[in-house]
C-alpha cells in the first residue's frame, strides 16, 4: 500500500481550512483587505458611474472609444457593484467578525478573572522598590493597600500566604482592549450600514424650474437621473410632489455665492405646505430628504413659425462657469406644420442653440457673463432649421444640437449668431420670428433615501469613542508583598511590615514610573492621596 492510500495518513484538508481560516482573520489580513478595499474605491471615484450618471459615462465612451469597453468589462463603471469589490468587501466581512469575536470572549474572561498572583521576584519586573519597613500588622497593610488602589479605580485583590506573608495584586487599563473592540465592532457595522443603504437606498436628480407648469413627483421617469438599491423598484418610491415657487440666490460683488434659499410647495399624504430649503440645509421628508445642489437660468424662448402658429419653451441652460455663462438649446420639432394638410414637416423643424449671460460685460463681443447674478442679461442664438433627429433610435440630449445631423446635413444654420436681450426679437429668412421673453430661476435637487445613514453615523460616533479609549488606555498591573516585622521603640503600637513593591505595564506607557512612584508613595505615613494617584489614564 503506498503511503498515498494509507487510511492512518491524516486528512490535510482540515488542517488547510484551519490555517486559511486562521490567516483570515489575523489582524493583519483585516488591515491589508481594508487597504484593499479603500484601493477597490479609487475607480467608483475617479470614473463616471451608471448609478449616478449614465449620461456621463456615454460622454466618457464617445471621448475614450478604445479604452471604455475595457474598463467596462472589468466593471470600472459599476465599481461598488463589481464582483472584485464585493469579494473584498465579504472577505473583509469575514475577516472581522472571525477576528472580533475570539477577543471578545476572551477579553470578557480577563474582565471577570480576579488579578494575578504576585510573582516572587518583584525585583525582576520593569519597576520596583526595595523592601522596607511601614507600620501595621501584613494584614492590616494589606488591606490599607487594597483600599488605597481601589480608591484609586484599581481592580486589587489581597491574599494570604504561608508565615503570615500578604500580597496585593492589581490591574488597571482593560478599558484599553475594551475600546479597541469596541472600536473594531464600530467598524463593521459601518460596513454593515453601508452595505444595507447601497441596498435599500435610492437616489435621483431633478432640474425644478420656478413656476406651476414645471412641477415634479417623486417616480423614476420623472427624475433627469436617478439610481435605485438592488432592492428598490420604482413603486418603493414614497409619494410627494414639489414645485418651486421661488429661488433666492445672493451673491457677493466678488461673484462668490453668498446664499442659496429655495421656496417650495409639497404635496405630501393628501396636504400641501409651503417649506423653504437652503445648501446644508435639506428638506426632510417623509422617507427622502431634498437637498438644493445648484442654481442656474432657464430662459423663455418664444418662436412663431411662417403659419402664425406661436410656441414657447423654458429651457434650463447649464452653467460652464462661476459666473453662470450657460449653455443650451430650444428646440420646435413641431413647427412650420403646414395648416392646408396638417402634417408635420420634419426638414422644417426649428432649434436654437444659445449662451445665456446674466452679467454681460459693457464692452466687447465676447458672450461671457462677468457676474452671476442677473445685472445686463444677454442670449446669444444660432437657428438651425431641418431635422433635428428627435425620432426614436438617434441619440439626442436636451441640452444640445445633434451634431451627427449637422454632420449630415439634415441640419442647417441660418446664417449669423444673432444677439438678443430681454423682450427683443430676431426675424429669419422665411419670416419667422423668435423672441427672448425672460428668464426663470431654476435650482438643481437631489431626492435621496439612505436607510442606513443613522446607523452608520451611530456606528462612526461609536468608534471614535472605541478609538479614544483604546489610544488613551494604558494596560498596567502593581504587585505589594508584606511580610512581617518589628518597628522597635519608635512603634506606639510595637506592629511592623515590610513591603516591597513591583511593577510592569502589559503596554507601551512612558508615564507608568512615575504613577508607580505616586503609589507607593501613598502607602507611606503622610503620602499622596488615593485622589492624588488617579491620574485620569484608563
Amino acid at each position: 500500500m503506498s503511503a498515498v492510500d494509507d487510511p492512518r495518513r491524516p486528512n490535510p484538508v482540515p488542517a488547510l481550512l484551519r490555517n486559511s481560516w486562521r490567516q483570515l482573520t489575523s489582524m493583519r489580513t483585516a488591515l491589508t483587505l481594508l487597504f484593499l478595499l479603500a484601493i477597490a474605491s479609487i475607480p467608483g471615484s475617479v470614473l463616471p458611474q451608471r448609478a449616478v450618471s449614465a449620461q456621463a459615462v456615454s460622454d466618457y465612451y464617445r471621448e475614450h472609444p478604445d479604452l471604455a469597453p475595457t474598463l467596462d468589462r472589468l466593471g470600472a463603471f459599476d465599481a461598488y457593484a463589481s464582483v472584485w469589490f464585493s469579494a473584498i468587501y465579504v472577505l473583509l466581512f469575514a475577516s472581522l467578525i472571525g477576528c472580533i469575536i475570539p477577543r471578545i470572549r476572551d477579553h470578557w474572561r480577563a474582565v471577570r478573572m480576579t488579578p494575578p498572583e504576585a510573582p516572587r521576584r518583584l525585583d525582576r519586573l520593569a519597576v520596583s522598590v526595595p523592601a522596607e519597613e511601614i507600620e501595621g500588622t501584613p494584614a492590616e497593610a494589606a488591606e490599607r493597600i487594597r483600599a488605597m488602589l481601589r480608591t484609586a479605580r484599581w481592580r486589587a485583590v489581597a491574599r494570604e500566604q504561608a508565615g503570615g506573608e500578604w500580597t496585593v495584586s492589581a490591574e488597571r487599563g482593560h478599558l484599553k482592549e475594551t475600546g479597541n473592540l469596541v472600536f473594531h465592532t464600530a467598524l463593521l457595522c459601518v460596513l454593515a450600514g453601508v452595505a444595507f443603504g447601497g441596498w435599500y437606498g435610492w437616489h435621483g436628480n431633478r432640474i425644478l424650474v420656478t413656476g406651476a407648469d414645471t412641477a415634479f413627483c417623486n417616480s423614476v421617469p420623472q427624475f433627469d437621473e436617478s439610481g435605485l438599491g438592488p432592492r428598490v423598484d420604482d413603486a418603493d418610491l414614497p409619494p410627494f410632489c414639489l414645485e418651486l415657487t421661488d429661488f433666492e440666490a445672493r451673491f457677493l460683488d466678488t461673484g462668490m455665492p453668498e446664499s442659496f434659499r429655495a421656496t417650495v410647495t409639497v404635496d405630501e399624504n393628501g396636504t400641501s405646505r409651503s417649506e423653504r430649503f437652503a445648501v446644508n440645509s435639506p428638506l426632510r421628508l417623509d422617507g427622502a430628504s431634498v437637498h438644493l445642489l445648484g442654481h442656474g437660468y432657464a430662459p423663455v424662448i418664444r418662436y412663431t413659425d411662417r403659419y402664425g402658429v406661436t410656441q414657447e419653451r423654458v429651457s434650463p441652460f447649464l452653467s460652464s462657469d462661476l459666473n453662470q455663462t450657460s449653455e443650451g438649446v430650444a428646440k420646435f420639432p413641431d413647427a412650420n406644420v403646414d395648416p392646408a394638410t396638417g402634417q408635420r414637416q420634419d426638414d422644417q423643424q426649428i432649434g436654437f442653440q444659445g449662451v445665456y449671460a446674466p452679467t454681460m460685460p459693457a464692452e466687447g463681443l465676447v458672450v461671457q457673463s462677468v457676474h452671476p447674478a442677473e445685472r445686463n442679461p444677454g442670449l446669444t442664438l444660432i437657428a438651425y432649421r431641418g431635422n433635428l433627429g428627435e425620432d426614436a433610435g438617434i441619440p439626442n440630449s436636451v441640452y444640445s444640437i445633434n451634431q451627427s445631423q449637422i454632420d449630415r446635413g439634415k441640419l442647417v444654420q441660418l446664417g449669423e449668431a444673432k444677439l438678443l436681450r430681454p423682450g427683443e426679437s430676431w426675424t429669419l429668412d422665411d419670416g419667422g420670428t423668435v423672441t427672448f421673453v425672460g428668464t426663470r430661476e431654476y435650482a438643481t435637487i437631489a431626492v435621496r433615501s439612505d436607510p442606513g445613514q443613522l446607523f452608520v453615523l451611530l456606528s462612526s460616533v461609536l468608534g471614535l469613542i472605541g478609538l479614544t479609549l483604546s489610544l488613551y488606555g494604558k494596560r498596567r498591573r502593581v504587585f505589594f508583598r508584606i511580610t512581617p516585622g518589628d518597628l522597635g521603640e519608635s512603634s506606639t503600637t510595637g506592629r511592623s511590615s515590610f513591603m516591597e513593591a513591583g511593577g510592569l505595564p502589559r503596554t507601551d506607557y512612558p508615564g507608568f514610573a512615575d504613577e508607580f512612584a505616586q503609589l507607593v508613595a501613598a502607602t507611606r505615613p503622610g503620602g499622596a492621596t488615593a485622589e492624588d494617584t488617579a491620574e485620569g489614564t484608563v
